[in-house]
């Protein structure tokens, strides 16, 4: 037992007086924070997050959880806190992410995206300015510099040139043009197969704690064009329209028309894609971290048919081809 973990256990002790129990590690993500399983001599269990104060804040978690309760979603309740330390005491919600659930019993995937799409209206409806960071400019554009520096760069050895530089300057200025005109939610950041759990009520939903206000197709690409769980096409298509019919029967400001919404929705999918394979990369080079390698041919085959649908990006999708070849075609497992 690592000396860290040792406070974690002295401080849920103090916390749960007189309730024995044992810690089992419960998962871990691309950040610095773990998560274990606290389980009690009645039976009774409960998730601790242990985010090391150096290198994470537990208070947007904490915030957060309470405004997306309040929205209606089905977060954990924060039953203890020790900011000072980096400690949480949450409730559980379970052992089964939709991904375990998807890739075991794929029969269930209608059910389980249709509730997907349901929570992810009921939070947009709850919508209000003030309450998040935006998703302004910046950021935007901090994200996708993550694939020149990380990706280009580092991971294929392959820096941007004079040409390749003009490309990408075009690039940007069309997505964010598209993407900064979107109308504005509030955007969980990562809802997709690892962060939402299958629990009664459906779904339990997770790391919500980078979540912002902006563009309201950024849930949706996340959930259905996710890194992890590969959808056909035509079922991506059918969802997206599935969501906008929701959306507009809840009065959120989707485009009245579904072609106008699906290029908002394909387009934000490029930004988002290219930020992941930085991500991706920088988590393999910076962090040592090399389980997320296997997802990067995936999302690089999103970026690949994205682009060679509109001609706008057609230049871009020669540059990714150009970055990765055929090395990185996505092989679905049989």
């Amino acid at each position: 037992m690592t000396d860290r973990t040792a406070h974690l256990a002295a401080w849920l002790t103090e916390t749960c007086p007189h309730r024995p129990f044992t810690l089992a590690p419960a998962s871990s993500d691309a950040s610095f924070r773990s998560y274990w399983r606290a389980t009690f001599a009645d039976g009774d269990t409960a998730i601790v997050m242990d985010a090391p104060p150096a290198h994470e804040d537990c208070r947007p978690f904490v915030a957060i959880a309470q405004l997306f309760a309040e929205a209606g979603l089905h977060v954990p309740t924060v039953r203890a806190q020790q900011l000072e330390q980096g400690f949480l005491l949450l409730d559980d919600l379970g052992h089964t992410p939709y991904l375990t659930a998807l890739t075991l019993a794929p029969e269930c995937a209608e059910g389980l995206y249709r509730d997907a799409l349901a929570a992810l209206v009921t939070l947009q409806a709850a919508s209000r300015p003030d309450c998040l960071p935006d998703y302004d400019e910046a950021l935007l554009t901090r994200e996708l510099q993550l694939f020149p520096d990380w990706f280009a760069s580092r991971h294929r050895e392959k820096a941007f040139g004079v040409k390749e530089r003009e490309v990408w300057h075009a690039a940007k200025t069309l997505l964010l043009d598209n993407i900064l005109a979107q109308p504005k939610v509030f955007v969980h950041r990562d809802y997709h197969s690892r962060n939402l759990m299958v629990v009664a009520p459906n779904p339990g939903v997770l790391d919500f704690q980078d979540a912002v206000y902006g563009p309201i197709t950024y849930d949706l690409v996340s959930l259905l064009k996710d890194a992890y769980m590969p959808l056909p096409e035509d079922e991506i298509l059918d969802r997206v329209v599935r969501y906008w019919q929701l959306a507009r029967q809840a009065g959120l400001p989707v485009p009245a028309d579904i072609d106008t919404f699906y290029r908002d929705f394909e387009w934000m999918g490029v930004q988002r894609h290219l930020k992941v394979l930085g991500i991706f990369a920088r988590l393999y080079h910076r962090d040592g971290k090399d389980g997320y390698l296997q997802n990067m041919p995936l999302v690089v085959e999103h970026l690949k048919r994205t682009c060679k649908r509109y001609t706008e990006l057609l230049p871009l999708g020669r540059l990714i081809q150009k970055l990765t070849g055929d090395d990185f075609r996505y092989e679905p497992s049989t």
